[in-house]
């Protein structure tokens, strides 16, 4: 086979053209910091590479949630703070009221402050976050509770929707991890309802009412100091437990937390390894390059210089 100078041309263009590619792949490289910048370039990486962005991104998503449960637990806990340290004042008040050297004068100071204790854990209860009423279960945009006056001008507590209290009621809940939700709120109806045992009209509106109204002066004042007592201790018990069942619920978010931050650094570290480049390598790799390159040009110069010119000279 004759071997023309036309053909040592196109063969040493074919391997400046090869060596001028690499160069320019690994000089994307070392631009980008990746690998690869289109999925021609690594199809098997590049899938990989996408399975892990999606898995990172939902795992974000997973991280903002429990972050946003851990805020609205932390008001809901500082809510039944408040509740508690509410009714404690209303029993201080009502064991005060048992002092036979109390007068008509004492008894009504004592009615209106503990008048005053009701709309204040009316308020309580309508507590919100982040736009949302935190004890209004899946209605979180209508507030839970009415304070609305009563006989003798007594302050008296009301759901809003007293007729349905479906939604009120309901939990709400919370996607933390794939596959695994928590349920995390505390409903109106729970922190009302502090006798499971009995029926929804032993709630602590109803229990106001009674302690309200045996101090007036047609009143029972024993009742106050006898089965009222028992009943508003019974009501603290229930606002303890509830603040209990916050705190665990709290412990198990802070733990989630710190698993899906730890998650995401994992993740995070394979993509890399499996997308970014190792800089020295590539500089070394580069710079090998240019000397094939330099090389491949000197040494062409050499070769295709002869011709039949030369030989006529």
């Amino acid at each position: 086979m004759r071997i023309t100078n036309g053909m040592l041309s196109t063969s040493f263009l074919g391997d400046m053209n090869r060596n001028l590619n690499q160069m320019q792949t690994i000089q994307k490289q070392l631009t980008s910091g990746k690998e690869f910048s289109r999925p021609s370039d690594n199809p098997f990486k590049v899938a990989r590479s996408m399975q892990m962005y999606s898995e990172i991104y939902a795992n974000k998503q997973y991280n903002a949630n429990i972050k946003d449960t851990i805020n609205w637990m932390d008001t809901t806990d500082s809510a039944l703070t408040q509740g508690t340290n509410t009714l404690q004042r209303v029993r201080e008040l009502m064991v005060s009221a048992g002092n036979a050297a109390y007068g008509s004068g004492e008894l009504t100071a004592i009615r209106d402050e503990i008048n005053e204790k009701v709309a204040e854990f009316g308020q309580i209860l309508n507590t919100s976050f982040d736009g949302k009423y935190i004890f209004g279960g899946t209605d979180g945009t209508t507030k839970p509770m009415d304070v609305k006056p009563g006989g003798d001008n007594f302050n008296k507590l009301e759901l809003t929707n007293k007729v349905d209290t479906t939604n009120v009621s309901k939990k709400l809940s919370v996607e933390i991890s794939p596959g695994v939700a928590v349920e995390y709120n505390v409903n109106v109806t729970e922190v009302l309802n502090y006798d499971k045992a009995t029926t929804e009209e032993n709630d602590l509106g109803t229990l106001f009412n009674k302690i309200l109204t045996n101090l007036t002066p047609t009143g029972d004042k024993s009742q106050v100091t006898g089965d009222n007592l028992k009943e508003m201790d019974k009501a603290i018990d229930n606002l303890l437990q509830m603040s209990s069942k916050v705190g665990t619920i709290q412990n198990r978010m802070e733990s989630a937390k710190s698993l899906n931050e730890e998650q995401n650094f994992n993740m995070t570290e394979i993509l890399s390894a499996n997308e970014d480049i190792d800089l020295v390598e590539k500089t070394m790799e580069y710079a090998t390059m240019q000397t094939i390159y330099m090389a491949s040009l000197q040494t062409s110069a050499k070769v295709l210089q002869p011709s039949l010119i030369d030989y006529l000279r």
